[in-house]
């Protein structure tokens, strides 16, 4: 397992969509295994494989730093009701932004060994799912923004 340089706002790989994984290879493994190394590293919630140069429709997420979640070619299948709040994202660093997402989502999407599953996800972990799948199309949160985006302000500059 390795990290992985994770790609910025700019490279144009972040826009572009990503092509459907049809076969699991050691090569395909290799790379969640690298994404979640790679995410958990950055102290980010989730990685999108362009993320990491790689056009494939593969996210990695985990959002509370104990439940790892994969998503192989995910599809929404349902959304409902609203949440706005503050989001980051590895790609556009020092910045966050207010966006307004579903506070609940239901996705259909493959495991490891290629076997479909469906999940559902809420608050947190709705607003990942839908940070990150739209990752997989070439769009980014900064397109969804509300009253432009803020500096991180670190906790040591706070006081």
């Amino acid at each position: 397992m390795a990290l992985r340089n994770i790609r910025e706002i700019g490279d144009p790989v972040l826009n572009k969509s990503c092509k459907e994984v049809k076969e699991m290879t050691d090569r395909t493994l290799e790379l969640i295994d690298d994404m979640f190394d790679t995410m958990y590293e950055a102290q980010g919630v989730g990685l999108a494989a362009s993320q990491v140069g790689i056009l494939k429709r593969i996210v990695v997420i985990d959002v509370t730093g104990e439940d790892p979640v994969l998503l192989i070619n995910p599809v929404m299948l349902e959304s409902s009701g609203e949440q706005r709040g503050n989001e980051g994202c590895l790609s556009v660093p020092g910045k966050t932004g207010i966006v307004t997402r579903p506070n609940y989502v239901k996705i259909k999407a493959y495991d490891r060994e290629l076997k479909p599953f469906e999940m559902e996800g809420e608050e947190l972990l709705a607003r990942a799912i839908c940070h990150e799948m739209e990752h997989l199309d070439g769009h980014l949160y900064v397109e969804k923004v509300e009253g432009g985006l803020q500096d991180v302000v670190a906790d040591d500059e706070e006081e």
